[in-house]
């Protein structure tokens, strides 16, 4: 495939339109929401948020281990986009299966949740390691921003007319049953928008065609031994190494607010309403911003671009934990919603730096499981310091910490050298 063709760059891109709808509707907003006032309505709130901790940590833990496989049987077998479709369908349905869960069900509705977030992150193991192939070392940046940008701005739509099913039932023709059947049809809606706007990518964006001829249990067996070679080849790409422990680190905090944010404004008692507004404000400020942190990146550049991220969210994590009203509320929505595309941008970019040709998928394998562990990390040390200690506040705060640590690593993050040593690498797998 002709590398920064427009039809494969806005047919990548646009998957991120599609599956971003999960990441709001449902990882952000209604599945906190609907987890505390409906499937789990008797349990205490601080329980709640210790079990929705857990279910975010499972999920984070089985995709962590299946993470480097999948990429280097992928990278084995040019199964990417193969993987991409699978992964995508099964996050797709368990979604729609959401809408059918019964009040009081929130063992069931903790399972099917965590499966479907299996499809999602599965699916941007593939997606991710796609963009190599799409786009020219030249074009990199801009083509993940244009990614992150437009999964703000499709997710953040179709949010927006989920709220308004959620605040106004009846003119949408649903019944007014304090938002219950708006959530489910909501359900059913980031479904079937996954798919629908999935299928550009899945038509359009070629895999590397590859001339090994392994079938899928050779592909297994191989991509087996690669994750070990690649365990090991990680002392001689120490820079690669320090990098992916950094962004362990720090996408830890990042993900954790991300997905406890409406449970903690929960806790602090604030309306269901304001929060949802709280996250339409995200969403539409990361729209713009995730481009245009792309530029600042470029000016100031990238490593030191992600480092003012990390600080500006161990400042939201701070003024987090003494906030009181809900403006203040709003205000952190705005910070979040600069910073949030940013950091996810430049980040996954700056790691292609760092990735030797035609082992895209299996290394972004190992970025998305470091991703992973670090978010089963994040939200069970939220949950459990919450439990313990009787405070959301202090559960919180408990973030900085880990955007201290990657900040530190980042910095010292030698990319000159880093680049040298995975064309190194490159080079003698070649001659190999």
């Amino acid at each position: 495939m002709i590398k920064d063709s427009r039809k494969a760059i806005v047919s990548w891109a646009l998957y991120d339109w599609a599956n971003s709808a999960f990441a709001t509707t449902v990882m952000a907003a209604f599945f906190s929401i609907f987890f505390s006032s409906y499937w789990s309505l008797d349990q205490d709130s601080s329980v709640t948020t210790f079990w929705l901790g857990v279910a975010n940590s499972v999920e984070s833990l089985i995709v962590a281990i299946l993470a480097p496989m999948l990429g280097a049987i992928a990278d084995s077998g040019s199964y990417r986009k193969k993987f991409l479709v699978f992964f995508a369908f099964l996050g797709a349905l368990l979604t729609g299966c959401l809408g059918m869960i019964h009040a009081g069900a929130w063992v069931a509705a903790m399972f099917v949740y965590i499966i479907a977030n299996i499809g999602f992150a599965g699916a941007n193991i593939f997606y991710d390691a796609l963009l190599p192939t799409v786009a020219s070392e030249k074009k990199v940046d801009f083509v993940s921003a244009l990614g992150y940008s437009l999964g703000y701005i499709g997710g953040g739509l179709l949010f927006l007319v989920n709220v308004l099913m959620y605040l106004m039932p009846t003119v949408f023709g649903l019944p007014d049953d304090g938002g219950i059947s708006a959530v489910k049809a909501s359900f059913v809606m980031v479904a079937i928008w996954w798919i629908v706007f999935s299928l550009p990518i899945f038509l359009f964006v070629k895999d590397d065609k590859k001339d090994d001829g392994l079938t899928i249990g050779k592909a297994v067996r191989k991509g087996i031994d690669d994750v070990k070679t690649t365990l090991h080849n990680l002392r001689s790409l120490k820079m690669t190494a320090l990098f992916l422990v950094a962004f362990w680190c720090y996408i830890d905090g990042v993900d954790t607010i991300i997905r406890m944010a409406v449970d903690y404004g929960a806790s602090l008692g604030f309306p269901s309403e304001s929060m949802i507004v709280a996250l339409l404000i995200t969403q539409f400020v990361a729209f713009p911003s995730a481009l245009v942190y792309n530029i600042f990146g470029k000016k100031v550049g990238h490593k030191r671009a992600i480092l003012i991220a990390i600080g500006a969210y161990g400042l939201i994590s701070i003024i987090g934990c003494f906030m009181t009203n809900v403006w203040q509320f709003y205000i952190l929505a705005c910070m979040i919603g600069l910073f949030q595309g940013g950091i996810q941008a430049l980040s996954r970019s700056y790691f292609t730096r760092f990735v030797p040709k035609g082992r895209e998928a299996q290394f972004f394998g190992f970025y998305n499981m470091l991703g992973k562990f670090a978010s089963i990390i994040g939200p069970f040390l939220v949950g459990a310091v919450t439990l313990v200690t009787g405070s959301h506040r202090v559960g919180i705060l408990s973030l900085v910490l880990l955007f201290l640590v990657g900040g530190i690593l980042l910095y010292k993050v030698d990319e000159e050298a880093g680049i040298r040593a995975t064309q190194e690498f490159s080079l003698m797998e070649k001659n190999a």
